[in-house]
């Protein structure tokens, strides 16, 4: 199986007529078949597979144990996403072990391929959620009580799904099996088409968070209340969205972005209640909060010119993460000095990289775009990503 194959075998799963690309979340019908299917696929190659008390699945090459070399990556998407982002990790992992098994390779060291549950937060609000409850890195009573946008929490769908919801949160003992982890991952950005290479190594992930800020006014008749008398929530979250960019400009390298914003009752014709909308900010270094801050003061006066009131909640935040050099030196020395790049984009290893070594190799993306039904690799660049990933490995778990 070539992981461009794979990569097909999956490409009807979960394509959203209205927003095109795909739309997969934790537990909902679309990731369950993806999850049935991974199972199905690594049980084809003899792996072990089992789910831990989060919902990540684990497929393991022989027995488990400590010091274990990992892969893997996420099947879930965001709303309207690519076919890459995430599937690409995986299904380059179950590449690369067939093609060592082909060559009658057997790892010396444990060694599992993972899919990390609700990596990008499209149901439930907090990205590299399987991650973060592994790593005790969010507290699990907040985790179950998550809401999806109809209202159905965490546990609710976690239950549905088969987990113990009681058992939900840190596992140290999964966590310490983990010797090190290597993530493969479509390119989130422009760099590689102009650099020539098919395969990067990550270096550094920027600083970054999502913060709700919630408007409340007064809901009216559009057409019964006049302007002078409106209390609405709407203007200062428009002039709210205005001013992320503005203020953003002024730090290098700074991104901010307000990708949804919800109006309740959400009427043609009736003035808001409440506006809610989620700001996404990412700057390097320590700075984030800083611009979050000066963002919040904007949205405050706005709030107040206008007589409404503002709330502003943290959803989650991680800081600069720079991927063990060691182990990136190895990646460099074993593919022949290929490009490192930062990426502004999260990951489920930069979560990791705080407890385990931790390395991401990237494949090229001719177009830049991601979180897109336009994100893309070319097949060529996918199989030497897979074989980047298969060499990789094979020198990890010797």
């Amino acid at each position: 199986m070539t992981a461009s194959g794979l990569l097909g075998e999956i490409a009807d799963v979960g394509r959203d007529a209205r927003r095109g690309g795909y739309s997969r979340h934790a537990f909902d019908s679309p990731e369950h078949d993806l999850r049935t299917w991974f199972v199905e696929r690594a049980q084809q190659l003899g792996l072990d597979v089992e789910t831990d008390r989060n919902g990540n699945l684990w497929a393991w090459w022989g027995a488990p144990g400590a010091n274990a070399v990992v892969t893997g990556s996420h099947l879930d998407s965001v709303p309207g996403g690519g076919a890459f982002d995430g599937p690409l990790g995986v299904v380059s992992a179950l590449a690369a072990v067939e093609a060592l098994q082909a060559k009658g390779f057997r790892p010396n060291k444990p060694f599992a391929v993972v899919v990390f549950a609700e990596e990008e937060g499209g149901r439930f609000g907090v990205p590299c959620l399987g991650s973060r409850l592994l790593t005790g890195t969010i507290d699990a009573d907040r985790a179950r009580a998550l809401r999806d946008p109809s209202g159905v929490t965490l546990a609710e769908a976690a239950a549905k799904a088969g987990l113990d919801v009681d058992r939900v949160g840190a596992d140290p003992d999964r966590l310490g099996l983990i010797g090190q982890f290597l993530e493969l991952h479509v390119e989130q950005g422009r760099g590689l088409i102009d650099l020539g290479s098919p395969v990067a190594v990550g270096n550094t992930v920027i600083a970054h968070g999502r913060w709700r800020f919630s408007f409340a006014g007064q809901g009216n008749h559009a057409g019964a209340t006049l302007l002078a008398d409106r209390v609405d929530p709407m203007l200062p979250a428009a002039e709210t969205v205005v001013a992320v960019r503005r203020l953003a400009r002024k730090l290098s390298d700074a991104r901010a972005t307000v990708g949804r914003l919800v109006p309740t009752p959400g009427g043609t014709n009736v003035i808001a209640s409440t506006v809610d909308l989620w700001l996404d900010a990412r700057v390097p270094g320590t700075s984030t909060p800083e611009l979050v801050e000066e963002i919040t003061r904007e949205a405050q006066a706005a709030a107040e010119a206008e007589g409404c009131q503002l709330a502003v909640t943290r959803e989650s935040y991680s800081d600069d993460v720079v991927f063990d050099e060691s182990l990136r030196r190895s990646l460099g020395e074993w593919l022949g000095a290929p490009p490192e790049l930062p990426t502004g984009a999260g990951h489920d290893a930069a979560i990791l990289a705080g407890f385990v070594p931790s390395g991401m190799l990237y494949v090229r993306n001719p177009t830049g775009i991601s979180h897109a039904p336009e994100e893309f690799a070319e097949a060529d660049d996918v199989e030497a990503g897979a074989r980047a990933l298969a060499e990789v490995l094979e020198r990890l778990s010797r």
